[in-house]
C-alpha cells in the first residue's frame, strides 16, 4: 500500500487497529481518501469538521484506542480545533490530520492559507508539518506514539503534494504503537494500601472511566470490603443502576446520600478517576488513589503516600460488616483494573487508568 505518503499513513493506521477516519473530504484530503477507499478503514463523512473531531474523541474515550479525524486546507482545519479540545481535556488519544496547500504556494497569501502549526499549538501534545516524503514515516510514528503516551491530541499538517509523493519504506516499529501504562505499583505500595484498608471501618469506593471492563472485580471488591460503589460522570455506565452496590454519582448531578457517604467515610478508594471537582471530595479521611498516570495522583484530594512494607500481604480480610455499607444503603432509596481484591495474587499488580 505504501507507494505514497498517504499510503504510508493509512497503512500504519490500519496496522494499529484504526477502523474509522472521521472527516469531510476535499481536494487536499483526496490522496488520503483514495487510499482509505482501498483499505479496511471506513471513512465516516461528516457535515462539519468539529463533528469529526468530537466523533474521534468519543471513539477514543470509549475504546482507549486511537481516534482519527481530518480537516482540509483553511476552514476545514480550523473547524477541527473546538472538537479537539474535548479530546485534549478528557485525555483521549486522537490523531488530527490537516490537509494543506502544495508547498510551492506557501508564503504568497494563497487562497484560504492558514498557519496550522500555530493554530493547533495549544490543543496538541505533538504538532508537526510533514515537509518531505523522507520525513513522513518517522513523524507519523512519533505522532501516534505521542497521542498514546500523553493521552491527548497529536496533529500533523500534510501538504497535498507531500501526500501524493512517492515514498520508499513504511512506518517502522508499528508494534510499539499501543496504549501503555505509565507506572506500576510496587509491592510496598500495595502492602501499605492493604494495611490502611484493613484498618478502616467505613470505606467508599469511587469508580472512574479507568474501571470500564472491571464490573465483576468491582462487585467482588465491594462484597469483600462491604463498601458501596459510587462513580464519576465518565464511570456511570460501568454497572447497571439496579445493582445494590451501585449508589450513583457525586457532584452537582449526584445525590445527597452519595455526598454524605463520601464526606463521612474513613477511607475513600479512588479507582481510575481523576475526578476534578475537589469540593465534593473529603478533606479529613484517608484517600487512596489508583491510576496509571503518575501526574494525576494526589492532585484532586490529599492522597496518602504508599510506601513502607517490603512485600504485599493478602489484602483486606473479608469483613462481616462495615458501617459504610449499612449507612450508605439506608440513605439510598433503592488496575485495567481493580486494586486489591486480587492484587495480592497479581504480579505485577494491576493499575487502572484514566479519569
Amino acid at each position: 500500500m505504501s507507494e505514497t505518503v498517504a499510503g504510508c499513513l493509512v497503512e500504519a493506521l490500519e496496522k494499529i487497529g484504526v477502523t474509522h477516519i472521521f472527516g469531510l473530504i476535499s481536494d487536499s484530503l483526496n490522496p488520503i481518501g483514495d487510499v482509505v477507499r482501498r483499505s479496511k478503514i471506513e471513512w465516516v463523512g461528516v457535515r462539519h469538521e468539529e463533528g469529526a473531531a468530537l466523533a474521534a474523541a468519543g471513539q477514543a474515550k470509549l475504546t482507549g484506542r486511537l481516534g482519527v479525524c481530518c480537516g482540509s486546507t483553511g476552514p476545514g482545519s480550523t473547524h477541527l480545533v473546538a472538537g479537539l479540545y474535548e479530546a485534549s481535556r478528557d485525555h483521549a488519544p486522537v490523531l488530527a490530520l490537516s490537509g494543506d496547500m502544495p508547498r510551492k504556494l506557501e508564503g504568497i497569501d494563497y487562497f484560504q492559507a492558514t498557519n496550522p502549526d500555530l493554530l493547533f499549538r495549544d490543543v496538541s501534545l505533538y504538532n508537526e508539518t510533514v515537509s518531505s516524503p523522507a520525513q513522513a514515516p518517522a513523524v507519523i510514528h512519533q505522532a501516534i506514539a505521542e497521542a498514546y503516551a500523553g493521552r491527548g491530541v497529536a496533529h500533523l499538517t500534510l501538504p497535498v503534494d507531500v501526500l501524493m509523493a512517492k515514498i520508499d519504506g513504511s512506518v517502522a516499529s508499528v508494534a510499539t504503537l499501543k496504549p501503555r501504562s505509565e507506572i506500576s505499583a510496587s509491592d510496598a505500595d500495595i502492602a501499605d494500601m492493604a494495611r490502611r484498608i484493613d484498618k478502616a471501618d467505613n470505606i467508599v469506593v469511587m469508580c472512574g472511566a479507568g474501571c470500564h471492563g472491571a464490573a465483576e472485580e468491582l462487585r467482588a471488591l465491594s462484597d469483600r470490603l462491604k463498601a458501596p460503589l459510587i462513580h464519576s460522570v465518565k464511570g456511570k455506565d460501568i454497572m447497571p443502576y439496579d445493582d445494590p452496590r451501585w449508589m450513583g454519582g457525586i457532584g452537582m448531578i449526584g445525590t445527597k446520600a452519595d455526598y454524605h457517604a463520601v464526606m463521612n467515610c474513613d477511607l475513600l478508594l479512588m479507582l481510575g478517576t481523576d475526578y476534578p471537582y475537589s469540593e465534593f471530595l473529603p478533606r479529613e479521611c484517608v484517600v487512596i488513589q489508583v491510576d496509571e498516570r503518575a501526574r494525576v495522583i494526589g492532585r484532586r484530594a490529599s492522597s496518602v503516600p504508599s510506601t513502607m512494607a517490603p512485600s504485599a500481604p493478602p489484602l483486606a480480610r473479608p469483613m462481616a460488616s462495615r458501617r459504610s455499607t449499612v449507612r450508605a444503603r439506608s440513605s439510598h432509596s433503592a488496575a485495567t483494573a481493580v486494586l486489591i481484591c486480587c492484587c495480592a495474587n497479581s504480579s505485577p499488580p494491576c493499575i487502572i487508568s484514566c479519569r
